[in-house]
């Protein structure tokens, strides 16, 4: 407990010591009798000892013309129920509201602690490494990128980067959710946020800190909050309304029954007298008022899609609002790119093929030509050829998105692309029937044969695919630039429903949409990784991006972000969703229902103070417990 709930307990304690005594005297069961002003008296004690601060807020709220809120309803209520004599009940709501608001605030407390904890990533410093060798304590924020850092055991990596030096295994839990440990070595990229389990590993940054996986995940966080869920801005709407409401009714309550007894003599026989008559029903006002206070639902559904943000997050999930959360559970289509999502995007070259030069001097045009791009088969280019480049050679470079690339290597004409480049520049090209990506090259405008890369499935994609389908994803689709035949063969690997090849980036897109017009009230989610899935992840109604190895603008565009790069985790994100939105529904559901059949009773006359207490705290404790079962989604 923070101080604030301390204090608030000390309170509650006090006026309950105070209040059981003077509740069993009242009511007779202990025999002592004491004058009325003094048993008024001694009632304000526990009264004021503990809900002081809400008599505070709705006096304020009043100064402030803000009156609806629960702080006003409990204080109307309950001065008027001790001005009718009924000193016991009204200070009982009174401690009773304060006990329910001390557990609601405990259990958002350990919420965000909860969050906190899994959220703790930031580093408070980098061990930056001088030209002498020895390294000095710094703010993360000082570190430019290409310097070198030192990661001791037990310590966070506080920038991402690359390992230069040194072996060790890494704690990747608070980024990923796994509790297994990550083995790294020399050239092994690592990611801020990990902690360091074993071995000195000397790293140099890739980036700064603001741009470092742990910043983009705490802005990421702590930005959630403000995307407000259907169902959350509902719920604002409604209170707005519904406390207006209830108040209005609370006070017609009161007032136009017993001047309708007066006027027409209809029920007074009931009553010793007009005195009576008001007493009664201004005391069912005030009963009413205390079930009437919306906290439950105000309270449990924020709570809820709160504790859903932070149950994923602990799973290396990060949904970046709770109206993506909602939607996600909405989802019956889900579109792959394929490559770095269900394949690992680790291409190899592992032929050549028709080429009537030197296979190492067509890898060394090919790489040549290719040497300004990040793209994986690029760096698979860089990579068979095996020598440093003098980039020096290169002139002239034109990337054709969807295509290729066009260069002058050494002032000759150089094609790599695919099929659609050698159709593009005029070069008969022939096929290729091993299953892998192929790429076509044209040297000084002629076909200079082809080159083999192949790239291998995700260890879990066909595992992905089958726990979708348990899921209740009617429809797995694969969008990719690839050739038809490999993008047939992953398909049918995985397990997808059905897959569409050679696309280019604005393909993608009208893909989609199609997708998207024939899955009725269904929606649609797109996975990617790369810089050319940023138009289509914006497009889908939900957009899933893989954090790990994905490009800067791919995560941007996402709604969802995967921090291990594993497709199993979008099955487990829908299934976080379903269990979020289910406990919401059941909240709302369960909160208004007691309520509108406890408002009757209280209307009618058969229910008093202490159903209106179990109608308000208990059903708001009932809900807030349902709420926080959203943290527990491990075994999802």
């Amino acid at each position: 407990m923070n101080k604030k709930q301390k204090k608030l307990l000390i309170r509650i304690i006090i006026a309950a010591v105070f209040f059981v005594p003077l509740y069993l005297i009242s009511e007779g069961i202990v025999a002592v009798k004491l004058p009325e002003p003094v048993l008024i008296a001694l009632f304000l004690i526990p009264y004021l000892t503990v809900g002081w601060d809400i008599l505070r807020k709705a006096l304020l709220g009043i100064r402030n013309r803000r009156l609806f809120d629960e702080c006003f309803l409990m204080t109307v209520a309950t001065v008027g129920a001790i001005a009718l004599g009924e000193y016991g009940e009204g200070v009982a709501v009174m401690l009773l509201y304060q006990v329910g608001e001390l557990f609601q605030s405990y259990a958002v407390g350990r919420s965000r602690r909860s969050i906190s904890d899994l959220m703790d990533i930031r580093p408070d410093y980098a061990n930056l490494e001088g030209e002498d060798g020895a390294f000095e304590r710094v703010d993360p924020d000082e570190v430019e990128t290409g310097s070198v850092i030192v990661v001791q055991p037990g310590e966070r990596v506080p920038i991402d980067g690359v390992v230069i030096e040194g072996s060790s295994a890494l704690d990747t839990s608070a980024l990923t959710g796994e509790s297994k440990p990550r083995s790294v070595a020399v050239d092994d990229d690592v990611l801020s946020g990990c902690i360091n389990l074993s071995g000195v590993l000397r790293v140099r940054t890739t980036a700064e800190f603001d741009e470092s996986t742990a910043s983009k995940i705490l802005d990421l966080v702590e930005n959630a909050a403000s995307r407000k869920s259907k169902s959350e801005n509902f719920i604002s709407k409604f209170a707005r309304v519904y406390t207006p409401v209830v108040c209005c009714t609370a006070l017609a309550l009161a007032v136009l029954p017993p001047l309708f007894c007066m006027l027409t003599g209809v029920g007074m026989a009931g009553y010793a007298g007009v005195g009576a008559l008001w007493r009664d029903w201004v005391l069912r006002a005030c009963t009413f008022l205390v079930i009437s206070c919306p906290c439950a639902v105000v309270i449990s559904v924020p709570l809820s899609f709160f504790a859903g943000l932070g149950g994923a997050s602990s799973q290396g999930i990060l949904v970046k609002g709770s109206n993506y959360l909602e939607t996600l559970s909405q989802v019956g289509t889900v579109a792959f790119d394929k490559t770095g999502t269900i394949t690992l995007g680790s291409f190899e070259v592992t032929a050549v093929h028709h080429s009537p030069m030197e296979e190492q001097r067509l890898l060394e045009y090919a790489a040549l030509a290719e040497c300004h791009s990040s793209h994986p088969i690029s760096q698979s280019l860089r990579r068979a050829h095996g020598k440093e480049l003098d980039i020096s050679r290169v002139s002239d470079v034109q990337e054709i998105s969807g295509h290729g690339v066009l260069a002058k290597v050494d002032g000759v004409d150089v094609a790599v692309g695919n099929e659609k480049l050698m159709n593009r520049v005029g070069v008969a090209f022939r096929h290729c029937h091993h299953a892998g990506t192929i790429i076509h090259m044209a040297v000084d405008g002629a076909y200079a044969g082809h080159i083999v890369i192949s790239d291998e499935l995700k260890a879990t994609s066909r595992e992905a695919m089958a726990a979708l389908k348990r899921a209740g994803v009617e429809r797995t689709v694969m969008l990719t630039g690839d050739a038809k035949s490999v993008a047939e063969q992953v398909a049918k690997e995985v397990g997808l429903t059905d897959f569409r090849a050679e696309l280019l980036p604005q393909d993608k897109v009208a893909c989609v949409e199609e997708l998207m017009r024939g899955g009725g009230r269904k929606k649609l989610a797109f996975v990617g990784d790369g810089i050319n899935d940023a138009p289509v992840l914006s497009r889908a109604d939900i957009g899933i991006a893989m954090g790990a190895l994905g490009s800067d603008a791919a995560i941007e565009a996402a709604d969802v972000v995967l921090m291990d790069d594993d497709p199993l985790k979008i099955a487990k994100a829908i299934r976080i969703s379903r269990k979020c939105l289910g406990i919401v529904k059941q909240n709302i559901a369960f909160a208004l229902t007691v309520k509108a059949l406890c408002l009757a009773l209280s209307a009618l006359g058969l229910a008093n103070m202490w159903l209106a207490i179990a109608a308000d705290v208990g059903v708001m404790i009932l809900a807030v417990l349902n709420a926080i079962r959203c943290l527990f989604v491990r075994r999802l």
